[in-house]
């Protein structure tokens, strides 16, 4: 039976009291949820750091990691999850919580940014925004992993927008699905764990989402063709509860904090090293890997501007700001 949110936030109390109630050498033990299943490279940079952090500590703070959704948390309610406390923190993808705060879907537009470097730029200008979204929704954010470029994942080969007309397509968020409605598709919003089951039955013929994810689904058994489209590079956050983050002491904090910062660009660099190996597992399982020509590269980015104007009106008031300071720095360099 799916555990009910006041049955989680009752577990995640125990935990906290029972933790404060041993005294100052017990541990802390923070429940982390993610929806990712186990081996995907995002749960192992989540564990590596959980570890990073047990041994930085002395054991005085433990992640306790739950991957693949197994509290029954989807990816798009992680935001208000940990900001109600029902879990203490959680690895969630950033642009899935734009149902609670539209600017964390910045990184979605498509298009807005062209490769890594642009990616990386428009993340390091929009982080002090995150941080007042974070405070917003009494949590902390602590780093950011980018999943590898978007493509999509289809029966038949996608080499012109035609190719798009009425595919039952999967997208992750909004942007997504207003993207590949505008290029003829019928995009269907789902969370991953429905994933392949709707692969499995029909009720899908493809989906976008990344390489990893590809292999993660073993969707050569549904699919036969990706085409590297790279039309977003969102990423997961990792977050605590702010009372949660409150609690700890101030050298939990700073340790926690400098693992992070740390870390961070290691993880990053993984992501990419898992993008070329997952490329390379589809293709040995028959996948027929593209990129997109430059007429239907053209196409998809004439398609995407009318959501750039769109995010800038209807994401709130420093949204319109935000895509400014990035798009002058992009240009400038």
């Amino acid at each position: 039976m799916k555990p009910t949110r006041s049955h989680l936030a009752a577990l995640c109390t125990v935990a906290i009291l029972g933790a404060n109630a041993l005294g100052a050498q017990a541990a802390t033990q923070l429940m982390i949820v993610t929806p990712w299943p186990e081996g995907n490279f995002q749960v192992k940079t989540l564990n590596q750091f959980a570890e990073a952090v047990k041994q930085a500590t002395d054991g005085e703070v433990e992640l306790d990691i739950h991957s693949g959704g197994d509290l029954g948390l989807k990816g798009p309610e992680l935001l208000s999850a940990v900001r109600d406390g029902i879990v203490q923190g959680a690895d969630m993808l950033l642009t899935q919580q734009v149902g609670e705060a539209p600017l964390l879907g910045i990184e979605s537009v498509p298009y807005l940014t062209r490769n890594a470097d642009d990616a990386a730029l428009l993340r390091d200008t929009a982080w002090p925004y995150y941080e007042a979204i974070a405070a917003e929704y009494n949590q902390k954010f602590l780093y950011t992993v980018p999943w590898p470029g978007q493509g999509v994942f289809t029966q038949a080969p996608v080499a012109t927008v035609e190719d798009l007309q009425g595919v039952k397509l999967r997208t992750v968020d909004k942007n997504g699905t207003e993207f590949f409605e505008a290029l003829g598709a019928s995009p269907i919003q789902m969370p991953w764990g429905e994933v392949v089951p709707a692969l499995a039955s029909g009720a899908i013929d493809g989906v976008t989402t990344s390489t990893p994810s590809g292999v993660d689904g073993s969707f050569w058994e549904f699919t036969d063709y990706f085409n590297k489209l790279d039309w977003q590079l969102a990423p997961d956050v990792v977050s605590l509860n702010l009372d949660v983050w409150n609690s700890l002491t101030d050298e939990q904090q700073q340790t926690i904090e400098s693992l992070a910062q740390e870390m961070e660009p290691e993880f990053q660099q993984i992501s990419q090293d898992e993008d070329k190996r997952n490329a390379q597992i589809l293709a040995d399982h028959g996948i027929h890997m593209s990129a997109p020509s430059d007429e239907l590269s053209r196409q998809l980015t004439e398609a995407a501007q009318p959501q750039w104007q769109q995010f800038r009106e209807s994401a709130g008031p420093k949204a319109d700001e935000l895509m400014t300071r990035y798009l002058e720095a992009r240009d400038a360099k």
